[in-house]
């Protein structure tokens, strides 16, 4: 095992660094990327396991910050990608600048399919392989005062399920979309929502956690995962409830100052 590569994205914090320290415990070499220098910290953590350990500084929501990233490989086979990086955009839609909304969705979308789609064409090439993409419970739901990132979510959870259809004859390829709700990471606190609902809530899911689900539901073959018996139910809710009833329980959750009434 100890030759296999896995690249992960969005690896500094939250459910990327669960990920790769998984990874990195079942003997993976590792080559982990974010945008920021914190990547480096969270490398050096990472190698306390024996494994080979790369950290990449690199602007995802970019075609050439996703050629960086696979240049990194040195052209070495990736046995293992967890697709995971996203950024979120707390607040009202029409108060936000272009490029805010935009690096969501080139982050969320365009480097997210572009990296998938250079990893799994080699994959399926060679029959072998496993991805996760993080998508979210958030793509079932009309995302009032976090507009852009529900859009991209539900874009990835309804890509993946096309895709996987794809290669349904690719036996050796697995492509798993993890679906987890709020997990208590910096997301909230970097998408502006620190003072919401949902940022101030104190039952987030652990990271680690949400981690587990997509890894075993990866190594199992599974489609895709919804992580937590709560977020099960809600997601369960969304084919019954009319979407303008999800957008105005969302708005309880995400509008700016909630979480202070």
């Amino acid at each position: 095992m100890a030759n296999k590569l896995a690249l992960v994205t969005g690896a500094s914090t939250g459910i990327g660094f669960e990920l790769a320290t998984l990874a990195a415990k079942q003997g993976y070499d590792l080559i982990v990327v974010a945008n920021e220098a914190l990547i480096d910290a969270a490398a050096a953590d990472f190698k306390q396991f024996g494994t080979d350990v790369q950290s990449v500084n690199a602007d995802l929501s970019s075609i050439d910050g996703v050629d960086q990233l696979l240049d990194a490989t040195g052209g070495r086979q990736i046995d293992l990608l967890f697709a995971n990086a996203g950024i979120g955009t707390g607040g009202a839609f029409l108060d936000q600048d272009v490029a805010m909304w935009r690096r969501s969705v080139d982050t969320n979308i365009t480097g997210t399919i572009y990296l998938v789609q250079r990893v799994l064409k080699d994959m399926v090439a060679r029959d072998d392989g496993k991805i996760l993409v993080t998508g979210s419970i958030a793509g079932y739901i009309p995302g009032a005062f976090n507009a852009v990132y529900n859009g991209t979510k539900a874009f990835v959870d309804n890509f993946t399920e096309a895709l996987r259809n794809e290669i349904k004859d690719s036996k050796g390829v697995t492509l798993t979309t993890l679906m987890p709700g709020p997990v208590d990471t910096e997301f909230f606190d970097r998408a502006g929502m620190g003072d919401t609902s949902v940022g101030q809530d104190d039952n987030k899911s652990d990271p680690l956690d949400v981690a587990k689900d997509g890894w075993d539901a990866l190594f199992a073959g599974k489609g895709h995962i919804v992580s937590g018996l709560k977020n099960k139910l809600q997601v369960a809710a969304t084919g019954v409830i009319p979407p303008s009833i999800l957008a105005e329980q969302h708005r309880k959750m995400a509008e700016p100052g909630s979480g202070e009434q």
